[in-house]
């Protein structure tokens, strides 16, 4: 008769099948998971409707950009689209208007009128060659929506 207790076996679990399955499962929904398209997605743009444009309009620099992304700075067509074109037109401009130098109180605005279907990498360059010539009012164009009165 053996009485001595039995040693129990340890309970070992095997963790390499769990793990193979956690990969497969993993795999299977990667492969399966469909994922949106967000450059397909077509965004309206909102209309403004603040006040209207005031009597006597401070003095402006217009930058027009139209749907292409040329650049016209005061109804004048820039030569090509680089952003180093921008600012010196700009501050050709502004050397034209006042040819001493500006306070930050007496340099004019730039307002940028934008097509609606303008490149949005054509406003921000539009944008950053302003701020480089020096201009830091920085004004947006925008149309009243129909129905809406002044």
């Amino acid at each position: 008769m053996n009485l001595r207790p039995r040693r129990r076996q340890s309970v070992d679990i095997n963790m390499a099948p769990l793990i193979d399955v956690v990969f497969l499962l993993l795999i299977f929904f990667m492969v399966s998971t469909t994922f949106k398209d967000e450059a397909r997605l077509r965004v309206q743009l909102p209309e403004a409707q603040g006040e209207s444009k005031p009597e006597e309009a401070p003095e402006m620099l217009r930058i027009v950009i139209d749907r292409a992304g040329h650049f016209y700075l005061n109804d004048q067509a820039l030569v090509d689209e680089k952003p180093l074109t921008l600012v010196r037109a700009l501050t050709g401009a502004l050397q034209e208007r006042q040819p001493r130098v500006l306070s930050e109180a007496e340099t004019p605005s730039v307002l940028i009128q934008a097509d609606a279907n303008t490149p949005h990498q054509a406003v921000m360059t539009a944008m950053d060659a302003a701020s480089q010539a020096g201009l830091v009012r920085i004004a947006f164009a925008a149309t009243r929506p129909e129905g809406v009165a002044p």
